[in-house]
């Protein structure tokens, strides 16, 4: 859905062999993943999935290839760690008070990633990858629910204020808030301004408190 901050957290000082996510952050392994995460990214945003080498990522970040081989193993076990630490840098979803407040809040912030150069150039590389790659479809659905339940709650408090029925499923609300601007940067690449933002959340706050996302 959504990234902002640095790619990489994880690590023990003088640790090389821990599988990624899997020790305490810091130290040298933290910023070796920093490193290499970063190069994937902005590889995978400039040449695509198919074009993502593993020996190429490690001459970029400036590390051994013996170390990325060993850490990562395949390219598509680096996409879904890059996706994974994606996921856990997003920013937080924002408590305005108000339903429509909250998702515009959410759309703005999937504008602004899907906007930027690398950032939405990632994004369309990793799903092109999804689609026929299990690992790596598999690995942007955990992105995705990470994102959803961040954001979830905005969905439960207007239903505990009054705004949305009772039974509202917030992850479907939250889902078509994005579902809009992914259509603009997948087909038909109409503009991706905030405009288009704001028109996404009210749509979707709108059949919201209308029932339409009521679980039947």
């Amino acid at each position: 859905m959504e990234r902002e901050g640095r790619e990489g957290r994880e690590g023990r000082e003088g640790g090389t062999d821990a599988d990624p996510g899997t020790v305490r952050p810091g130290g040298r392994t933290a910023r070796v993943r920093e490193a290499v995460l970063r190069a994937a990214g902005d590889s995978l945003a400039e040449q695509g999935f198919g074009n993502l080498d593993l020996a190429d990522v490690a001459r970029r970040a400036g590390v051994g290839k013996t170390t990325v081989y060993r850490r990562w193993g395949t390219v598509t076990g680096l996409v879904a760690d890059l996706l994974a630490d994606m996921a856990e840098q997003s920013l937080p979803r924002a408590e305005t008070g108000s339903l429509l407040g909250d998702l515009t809040a959410n759309a703005r912030l999937v504008r602004r990633t899907l906007a930027d150069p690398r950032q939405g150039a990632l994004f369309r590389a990793a799903i092109a990858a999804a689609t026929y790659e299990a690992e790596t479809a598999g690995a942007l659905r955990r992105f995705y629910a990470v994102r959803v339940a961040e954001w979830s709650p905005c969905v439960e408090q207007a239903a505990a204020r009054g705004e949305v029925p009772e039974g509202t499923d917030a992850a479907e609300v939250i889902r078509a808030v994005s579902a809009p601007l992914y259509y603009r940067l997948l087909i038909s690449g109409e503009p991706l301004d905030e405009a288009a933002a704001d028109r996404a959340a009210e749509a979707a706050a709108v059949a919201a408190r209308a029932g339409a996302y009521v679980r039947r």
